[in-house]
């Protein structure tokens, strides 16, 4: 924007005088501008707005900049695809496309800090604690799984399963890692900014146990990388050891998870990370 634009935009607020001082501009230059009204770039503008925005209302608003530039050459209308951009972008005008225009978390809704910044290995066990809620398809529909993973040895410390993603099935399983970990010393518990997780119901909850509460940024999962890939395990594992993706039915999938985890996972598989070492024995090693 112009100066002389600033000025004719704002002189009802601060007077033309003040503007032009601040500014450093002279007021007969400011008159002499709003005397000669738009240039011939301004005009030009305008004209091709007025194509570009029927243009884009033809494609059903599908095409992106580079879609209306071609059909304005196909119209006959030289112009750069940079300009088109431009103008599009002043008229709030854009193409289909994959990308999501909002997250499932808002910038806004989180109510504590991200105290981790993805460093995502604490000196000692019940010191980090990470969380995260994923889904598993069944015949009787969707069944969530929401877990709590201690980041130390990656062990699932607590979990709880249900038929809705809500600020109980994520309490349940906090309220499980605490009952069986019983933490000595204050446990930071790190999460997304999925609307169960920033409810008041949960903050509540983590306040009473005296855990402090910490949240990733908005839509990025390497905020949570973590415990994404520990699901992204349990989900491939799960999927090969019973040779199904979809399951019958939601108390099949259950005892499955379960077996999984209690009598596999945090028992007996080892990982790379550890030494080899399954976070059982992980643990009782750095214990002894």
């Amino acid at each position: 924007m112009s100066r002389f634009r600033f000025v004719s935009e704002h002189h009802d607020t601060y007077g033309v005088k003040r503007l032009c001082t601040v500014l450093g501009v002279s007021r007969s230059g400011y008159y002499a501008w709003r005397e000669r009204g738009p240039s011939a770039h301004a005009e030009r503008d305008l004209e091709l707005a007025a194509v570009v925005c029927e243009v884009h209302s033809r494609s059903r608003r599908t095409y992106g900049a580079p879609r209306v530039h071609a059909e304005l050459g196909r119209l006959g209308h030289r112009t750069a695809r940079k300009r088109v951009a431009r103008l599009m972008r002043e008229y709030g005008l854009f193409g289909a496309h994959s990308r999501k225009k909002w997250r499932t978390g808002k910038p806004n809704t989180a109510w504590a800090p991200d105290l981790v910044e993805r460093d995502f290995n604490p000196a000692g066990r019940d010191r980090l604690w990470a969380a995260d809620v994923t889904q598993f398809r069944t015949a009787e529909g969707w069944l969530h799984f929401a877990g709590v993973i201690d980041l130390y040895s990656r062990r699932v410390v607590g979990w709880a399963m249900g038929t809705s993603a809500d600020a109980d099935l994520v309490i349940d399983a906090l309220v499980m890692a605490f009952e069986r970990r019983r933490p000595d010393q204050h446990v930071i518990h790190h999460a997304d900014r999925g609307s169960a997780y920033t409810s008041l119901a949960f903050g509540q909850r983590l306040e009473t146990l005296g855990i402090t509460a910490s949240f990733g940024s908005t839509g990025d999962c390497y905020d949570n990388a973590a415990v994404e890939s520990t699901w992204a395990t349990l989900k491939r594992e799960l999927a090969w050891i019973h040779g199904r993706q979809t399951w019958p039915s939601r108390d099949l999938l259950r005892s499955a998870i379960f077996d999984y985890i209690e009598g596999f996972y945090n028992t007996s598989r080892i990982k790379q990370r550890l030494g080899y070492r399954s976070p059982a024995e992980f643990e009782h090693e750095a214990i002894a």
